[in-house]
């Protein structure tokens, strides 16, 4: 914990430092400039208090009621014009500062002028400075917030900031105090009274978001926090085994840092407009967007016709690869329905593009039957023969690209997690395109997937690992059920037919597994669509029903069309002998474990 303390306090102070800071600069300076000795501490104070609350507790309260965090800009504004006017005319200075002075009992008793008035200032803008902060600050917050010391990081970031903020509010106040001193103070004054109107202006027409997105096009290693962002990772070679080459750079976490998203963090569901825009100038343009390639059948379409990109133009379209029996990508649906409930009115177009992984999923029945039980009402395609999963030199399930308005690639992120990042890109480029976004989604239904899990294992003769004997192609008696097993070591008995994808129970089959997980699924087919049963067993007992998996009732599984069948389910991740007993007829593909 004080390792992070460390980093937040370091974080904040280089934040800064960077240019973000420059377009609040101004106005900081100036606001310090004036008044008692006390007011640049209450402008800095002010600014960390507004910062720190803003991050941690605002942004639940704005999203709420719908709003984004335009409304605080707006007040920014108001403070700003404000001040900056009472600057230039003395007697409105004292109307503002006459219903603070009824404050001042609550406070410590000084000869320091313009402390209260010096908060409300610093408050206003900390409004404008938290969006400037974001990248790095959302990356001290989603490591803490895990072990709940959200208000602690966030307050040491706010305090690393601010001590540097000071630094440069009291030397450009000791600048202005020789300029008084040389009689120029009412002249010192107005000049600043109209910085501070200047600033205003400049927030009111985005000049301050505009300076943001200049930086990120042309200084992208400026930020002096840049290398706490990032980090190394392993060059992927999957094509060499594929021999696809893939066409857009990954874009998961810190990859972002080495040529794919410049995103590596998660705006605030209140993120403003101003703070979207700057974050799709970070998005780089990966280049233009494969068209829909060699598809079959489409779904929750007009009439059910093929999509293009073309007639897609001016929207934002997220192209997602899945399978219906990947359990990787069943744990994005809740998220991927989220986003297409609350976005597809303001522009977003989600693409679902089936690419099977075994022979049955590329039966256009199943395919339906599996939209309608995870209740998707966004487009989806049969990408049976891997057309458009080769244009993309796709890889992986899942897979999400997201395309702009203009139809260019702007996004890619493979398997799971990275939700809020995507969805900071999404809204990204819907503010981009034009459009005026409120609080951002609500997913239901999500399972996190446990952190350590056993792999996931074939049935067929094909990526087989992990069986103590290894299945061999055709009719086999592989003996009983072993009486011990390694963990992560599974054993099939009594006689099965193995083919290259999936293995048949004949008679006596059963398989035993020590895993280690707090879900167990498995892809599994009856022959002729007919209802034939799984026992499953755990621990050498029949599983009970605060164990049972959602397809799994009085011990045992319903097998009837082919697809996943969740078995287990606990309450947490645990280690356990799994023992199935087959009737004869199912036939098995492929276990997963989450």
């Amino acid at each position: 914990m004080i390792v992070l303390l460390g980093f937040a306090v370091l974080a904040g102070a280089g934040t800064a430092l960077s240019p973000c800071v420059l377009p609040v600069l101004p106005a900081l300076l100036s606001a310090g400039g004036v008044g008692g000795r006390r007011r640049p501490l209450g402008i800095v104070l002010g600014l960390s208090i507004t910062f720190t609350v803003t991050i941690v507790g605002v942004a639940k309260v704005v999203d709420g009621v719908g709003l984004g965090s335009d409304p605080l800009r707006d007040v920014a504004i108001v403070v700003l014009l404000a001040f900056g006017l009472a600057l230039l005319a003395p007697g409105i200075a004292a109307q503002l500062e006459a219903p603070l002075s009824r404050l001042a009992r609550l406070g410590p008793r000084s000869t320091g002028s313009g402390f209260r008035s010096g908060l409300l200032v610093g408050g206003a803008l900390g409004f404008v400075y938290t969006p400037c902060a974001s990248p790095i600050l959302a990356a001290v917050i989603s490591v803490s917030a895990a072990s709940g010391r959200t208000i602690a990081i966030a307050s040491a970031y706010a305090i690393g900031s601010a001590l540097v903020l000071l630094a440069l509010t009291l030397g450009g106040r000791r600048v202005f105090e020789r300029a008084r001193a040389a009689g120029r103070g009412p002249v010192l004054q107005r000049a600043l009274g109209a910085v501070m109107i200047l600033t205003a202006v400049a927030i009111i027409t985005m000049l301050d978001v505009s300076f943001d997105q200049f930086v990120a096009r042309n200084i992208p290693d400026v930020n002096l926090a840049a290398s706490l962002e990032c980090s190394r990772t392993v060059t992927n070679r999957l094509h060499e085994i594929s021999g696809h080459q893939p066409k857009f750079a990954p874009a998961n976490g810190s990859a972002s840092c080495q040529g794919g998203s410049a995103i590596a963090h998660a705006a605030p569901a209140n993120a403003s407009q101003a703070t979207l825009l700057a974050d799709a100038r970070r998005l780089r343009d990966l280049g233009t967007a494969p068209d829909f390639a060699e598809t079959q059948r489409w779904f929750n379409t007009p009439g059910n016709r093929p999509l293009t990109l073309a007639s897609l133009h001016g929207r934002v379209v997220l192209i997602d690869f899945w399978t219906y029996t990947c359990i990787n990508c069943i744990r994005t649906l809740p998220y991927l329905k989220a986003w297409d409930a609350t976005y597809r009115r303001l522009g977003l177009m989600i693409v679902g593009v089936h690419t099977p992984e075994f022979a049955f999923e590329h039966d256009s029945g199943n395919v339906a039957s599996a939209i309608r039980q995870f209740g998707l009402r966004y487009p989806v395609a049969q990408d049976n023969n891997m057309g458009t999963w080769n244009a993309y030199g796709n890889q992986y399930w899942p897979a999400d690209y997201l395309i702009d308005a203009r139809g260019h690639v702007r996004d890619a992120s493979f398997g799971e997690g990275n939700y809020a990042r995507t969805e900071t890109a999404i809204r990204a480029l819907l503010a981009e395109a034009g459009h005026q976004l409120g609080g951002d989604s609500h997913p239901q239904g999500v399972i996190v997937p446990s952190e350590q899990a056993t792999p996931e294992t074939y049935l067929g003769r094909v990526r087989t690992q992990g069986w103590r004997v290894a299945p061999e192609a055709g009719l086999h008696d592989y003996g009983p059920a072993p009486r011990e097993l390694s963990l992560n070591e599974f054993a099939l008995s009594g006689t099965w037919s193995v083919a290259e994808q999936p293995t048949t129970a004949i008679a006596g089959a059963g398989i035993d597994a020590e895993f280690q997980a707090q879900h167990v699924y498995l892809v599994l087919s009856s022959e002729g669509d007919r209802p034939r049963q799984v026992r499953v067993l755990l621990d050498g007992r029949p599983l009970s029903a605060a164990d049972a998996g959602a397809d799994v009732h009085a011990g045992a599984a319903t097998v009837i069309r082919q697809r996943l069948y969740t078995l287990v389910s606990l309450r947490h991740n645990e280690r356990h002998r799994l023992g199935l007993r087959f009737a004869r007829g199912i036939s098995g593909y492929a276990f997963t474990f989450g």
